[in-house]
């Protein structure tokens, strides 16, 4: 009897706490967030990287270090991406992100809302020399956080059982 109380909740909660499809197509889980946060993070650094080249707070090497250095990461973000678009067929997903990329780079396109160059310099040089995935979130969340996303993330449901 307690057993199958056990299992019966069990099932209750996974089947709550699951995604359908349509709800994989309409609202973006964790995973998905977190690579749309480091996309957001990796274009911000290249667009002001780029708007700062001139000044003497030029980091566009320390851009290209921490390009090198999260390249894996920042290709594997890109997949999840895809994936997410992936409804409408590999080049939908493609045009998609492209268009959210470009959404994401006119954003910074006067810079940074609180840093400066020299600030961003600093950041990127320390973002080069970060070896984890959980600092680059942190980073992306204290810099840019997640950019606009169709659909909204979806809400975690938590089963409770009353006896």
């Amino acid at each position: 009897m307690k057993n199958s109380f056990v299992a019966a909740a069990l099932l209750a909660a996974t089947s709550l706490v699951g995604t359908t499809p349509a709800q994989a197509q309409s609202c973006w889980g964790t995973e998905a967030v977190n690579a749309a946060k480091l996309r957001n993070l990796d274009i911000m650094l290249m667009v002001t990287a780029l708007r700062c080249r001139m000044g003497p707070a030029n980091f566009q090497p320390d851009y290209y270090r921490f390009s090198a250095a999260h390249q894996a990461e920042l290709n594997v973000a890109n997949g999840v991406l895809r994936a997410q678009f992936a409804g409408g067929g590999a080049a939908a997903a493609n045009r998609a992100l492209d268009k959210m990329s470009t959404r994401i780079a006119n954003s910074y396109g006067l810079g940074h809302p609180d840093l400066d160059c020299s600030e961003l310099r600093k950041v990127t040089r320390d973002l080069a020399t970060t070896r984890t995935r959980s600092a680059l979130l942190d980073a992306a969340d204290a810099l840019v956080g997640a950019p606009a996303i169709p659909g909204g993330s979806c809400a975690l449901r938590v089963a409770t059982v009353r006896r």
